[in-house]
């Protein structure tokens, strides 16, 4: 799936210069839902991940972001933020001013145009969880998350984060994705190196 054009490419260099930086630690809180929208968000180091909490107060990942990701884009046309942006490592996340991001939207049809495609590379991932989401077995939707993300000589996958990163990605527990991942080793469909998985066939 190709990536989103990173905002240094488009964004004006006069809001790129009222840009601030925002230094997190594992645990803090960017923003907590219900508190007033800033801008637009870019993780520069570390991870941040998005979360609502469910009726039974369990916490619900909606995305985990990485360096040179944004986050939190359709904040920018509300008053108020939806949900918690919660530092999953320590992290730096660079704040472009709201009233300067949207004035460059609306004076510049480049820039409108390319963060158009960021919004639109945000919802094929979006449907490609909730396709993930919908494959009931454990071990499938892990097959599923592999297949998708191997790089591109079809065999390795790079993991961002930890792998309860990545369980709460795929709405696993952190025990079903390390016993899902166990079995697919040991059954020689996947090796493991560090933060990589090696698929033992090109997918």
């Amino acid at each position: 799936m190709a990536a989103a054009t990173s905002v240094d490419n488009w964004l004006p260099a006069a809001v790129r210069a009222a840009a601030v930086d925002r230094k997190l630690t594992a645990g803090e809180a960017l923003f907590r839902s219900g508190g007033k929208t800033e801008g637009l968000l870019k993780v520069i180091a570390g991870r941040v991940r998005l979360t609502r909490v469910d009726r039974s107060g369990r916490e619900v990942v909606l995305h985990v972001a990485g360096p040179g990701e944004t986050l939190a884009e359709a904040s920018l046309f509300s008053a108020q933020y939806h949900c918690d942006a919660i530092a999953s490592t320590n992290a730096i996340v660079r704040v472009y001013p709201k009233r300067e991001v949207l004035a460059a939207l609306e004076e510049d049809a480049k820039a409108a145009q390319a963060f158009s495609a960021t919004l639109a590379h945000q919802v094929m991932n979006l449907r490609t969880r909730i396709e993930q989401r919908n494959i009931r077995s454990a071990r499938e939707r892990v097959r599923h998350f592999l297949a998708l993300t191997a790089g591109a000589e079809g065999r390795t996958i790079t993991l961002r984060g930890t792998l309860k990163d990545l369980a709460a990605e795929l709405g696993l527990t952190h025990e079903a994705l390390y016993r899902t991942l166990a079995a697919l080793e040991h059954s020689g469909e996947i090796k493991r190196k560090g933060s990589k998985i090696i698929l033992a066939k090109r997918v």
